[in-house]
């Protein structure tokens, strides 16, 4: 007998709801799978966990039980209810109903961090919004450790993925040079209710102290990139050509040839190293 399965109908079964498929619900109920997550962010009493789209609270509860502090942050209204009941005896439990994307991390890091502890981020992530919460999370350069989520298993590949890989997108080299990358668990459909059409999984980006490469201009860095990676079967050169970066064509096929790249290259063929040199010739011209 699934617990959780059981648990799980009921509180929806009790509040009247079901899941909000624009809000990309699908609520866990795979034990194995929770117990793998906490386990792979290392999950300790000196932790401040920052839970996104906590849902019904099943990840939440395991937090509570071994995190100093959990926050979690959920936009669904009809959730907040769920949570306050569930968790109303919890010292440890602060919920926030917002739109993570919204939310002054930094200000409730900083509000919140437990003294000589550490911040990580734990989360089943709403599919639909992936991208642009991990790019938050990893831009803003927060006083965190390391961010453990799951995502759609197709994502996951270009998340993990190192910068020239088969997998690679923009992405990928924005996640290499903020974080390292593990695979904690790959998900089944079946560990869902309603299961999703796709298959999950879990993983785990430990922010570097330090960055791979030398830069002088960040924001040029990732320009480049990302319009490299908007048209990916296009040359490297006439990918850029139109990115408004450089003065004309002559000008990126005369810097390949300095950093002796062809010019016939594509962009996902390059590693992050030869995109900081692209972006930091361009810096001094």
């Amino acid at each position: 007998m699934n617990n959780l399965l059981e648990e799980t109908k009921f509180i929806l079964k009790k509040y009247g709801i079901s899941a909000n498929k624009s809000l990309g619900q699908n609520f866990l109920i795979n034990e194995e799978v929770i117990k793998k997550m906490i386990e792979g962010a290392e999950v300790s009493k000196n932790d401040l966990i920052i839970e996104i789209g906590p849902g019904l609270g099943t990840l939440t509860k395991e937090l509570l039980e071994k995190a100093g502090k959990v926050i979690a942050i959920e936009l669904d209204k009809r959730m907040i209810e769920i949570l306050s009941d569930r968790f109303a005896l919890y010292t440890n439990f602060e919920l926030i109903n917002q739109d993570v994307l919204k939310v002054n991390l930094k200000e409730l890091i900083s509000n919140n961090k437990i003294q000589n502890g550490t911040v990580k981020i734990v989360a089943n992530l709403p599919y639909y919004i992936t991208t642009p919460i991990i790019m938050k999370l990893l831009e803003e350069k927060l006083e965190v450790e390391s961010i453990t989520v799951m995502v759609q298993k197709e994502v996951a590949d270009r998340l993990i993925e190192k910068p020239g890989g088969k997998n690679s997108g923009a992405i990928t080299y924005s996640v290499y040079y903020y974080a390292t990358s593990a695979n904690i668990i790959e998900v089944m459909p079946e560990s869902f209710i309603p299961e999703p059409s796709v298959e999950s999984e879990v993983i785990k980006l430990t922010i570097r102290k330090q960055v791979p490469v030398q830069i002088q201009n960040e924001e040029l860095l990732f320009k480049i990139i990302k319009y490299a990676f908007m048209q990916r079967r296009k040359t490297l050169v006439n990918a850029l050509e139109k990115s408004g970066i450089f003065n004309s064509k002559e000008e990126i096929i005369k810097i390949l040839k300095k950093l002796n790249l062809n010019d016939r290259v594509r962009g996902e063929a390059l590693s992050l190293e030869d995109y900081a040199n692209i972006t930091n010739l361009v810096t001094k011209m």
